[in-house]
């Protein structure tokens, strides 16, 4: 390969099922010590081995890249709440990348760009982080309120606490009329 030649195109057996507007953005050859298989980025979300769905880019909580290593952690739903969904940090995923190419930047670009709004609280028994996240298909911003790790998901305090949090997040970010 030259200089400036790019990867090979994704081969279809390693391609998910994508759906009628979705792009391939980047994909990797990746190993997670369970078996091979492809992670594969796209404008709607982040194909993972094992997975028979795709996580969008607003429910991935966090995605660390070591030059090796790339580790999702997606979210987990604790709870419909009005108007926001509370969530704790799903179990982290991490699959090794012999031949990353630009799949570690358009996940980066892709989870920070679905980022409209964060803001990180203290709430009864622990912290909370209030988000705002722009997701595919969806008009306007969908919100989130992820719960610090040994915060109590189900106290009512909390539970009233999260609810002004949001209320008041979603007041500071409307548009003024």
């Amino acid at each position: 390969m030259g200089l400036f030649s790019r990867k090979p195109k994704l081969p279809p057996a390693d391609r998910p099922p994508l759906a009628a507007d979705e792009r391939v953005l980047a994909w990797a050859a990746a190993g997670n010590g369970e078996g091979d298989g492809v992670v594969v980025a796209t404008n709607l979300g982040l194909w993972l081995p094992g997975r028979g769905h795709r996580l969008g880019w607003h429910d991935i909580l966090k995605a660390v890249w070591s030059g090796r290593e790339l580790t999702v952690t997606p979210a987990e739903t604790l709870a419909e709440r009005d108007g926001y969904t509370a969530v704790v940090d799903g179990t982290a995923e991490t699959y090794l990348l012999l031949d990353p190419g630009e799949l570690p930047h358009q996940v980066r670009a892709r989870v920070t760009r679905s980022v409209a709004y964060t803001d990180h609280q203290p709430v009864p028994g622990g912290a909370a982080r209030v988000a705002a996240r722009r997701a595919p298909g969806v008009d306007g911003l969908t919100w989130t309120v992820r719960l610090d790790p040994g915060t109590p998901p189900d106290d009512e305090p909390l539970l009233a606490e999260t609810d002004r949090l949001v209320a008041a997040a979603r007041a500071a970010t409307a548009a003024p009329i």
